[in-house]
């Protein structure tokens, strides 16, 4: 039996076993107990987990003929190959404990598995993911960079991010035609911003919707008053500023918010 990669789940399989473990290494080199692979298509990521994660690792695959072909494939691991969309399932329901994710991202929803992650910062300790490379430099990019955008400031503020290594289209089948990255995250110490963290995010991504305005015009729809507007602050641009300056701008912002 072959599975078929299927446009419409943007599926591109990795035929480099070699990249596989590499992507395998970089993610057990961060500890944890628990694996959660996304996607994993034909296996190629998953037979090097379940050697370390022999009990504690699932795999979800949208896909109904991926399912098919891994329950066949891995007869001992049935219970662990889940059928479903990873962005609709509940992350708790599978371990108590914290939960690394891993996978070969599909790249129609590869920003919408890190929102995602970012809603379960408390049960996700590290993911390692292989993405669009356009996607990975924005996720890994820091501030003054002309890529550093939404997903790069709001996954910062929980996670350490690196960049591992490009991926070349001809690994996969079929061959995408982009450059692919892979990525890492491991969950930093904050474990809540000293703000109010809905009104931060609403002011990031106001500022990155209008990234070539200054941030006072950036930030018209809220309607500051002119002791806010004069902020020496908002004389940039949302691209210029690092989490703390987006954390020092909420603070300053949301007392005026509330009222």
């Amino acid at each position: 039996m072959k599975v078929f990669p299927k446009k419409y789940f943007g599926q591109h399989f990795l035929k480099d076993e070699e990249i596989a473990l590499r992507i395998v290494d970089a993610f057990t080199a961060v500890p944890g107990h628990n694996a959660v692979e996304i996607g994993p298509g034909m296996g190629i990521l998953t037979q090097f987990l379940i050697e370390k994660f022999p009990s504690n690792f699932i795999m979800i695959d949208i896909d109904r003929e991926s399912i098919m072909f891994l329950k066949k494939k891995y007869r001992d691991y049935e219970d662990k190959i889940i059928q479903g969309d990873f962005l609709k399932m509940d992350l708790a329901e599978f371990f108590d404990e914290a939960i690394g994710i891993i996978g070969n991202f599909p790249y129609n929803i590869s920003s919408q598995i890190f929102f995602k992650v970012l809603e379960n910062r408390d049960k996700v300790s590290h993911v390692v993911g292989m993405v669009q490379k356009e996607v990975g430099e924005r996720i890994a990019a820091g501030p003054g960079t002309k890529v550093y955008g939404i997903l790069s400031v709001l996954l910062s503020a929980f996670y350490d991010i690196e960049y591992l290594f490009t991926v070349e289209p001809e690994v996969f089948h079929p061959p995408p035609k982009v450059r692919s990255a892979v990525i890492r995250l491991r969950r930093n110490k904050v474990d809540r911003l000293p703000c109010n963290e809905v009104f931060f995010t609403k002011i990031v991504k106001l500022g990155f919707q209008n990234r070539r305005k200054t941030l006072r015009n950036a930030l018209k729809t809220l309607n500051l008053p002119v002791k806010i507007l004069g902020l020496e602050i908002l004389n940039k641009r949302a691209e210029q500023l690092t989490v703390g300056d987006f954390v020092e701008l909420t603070l300053k912002i949301e007392p005026i918010w509330k009222n």
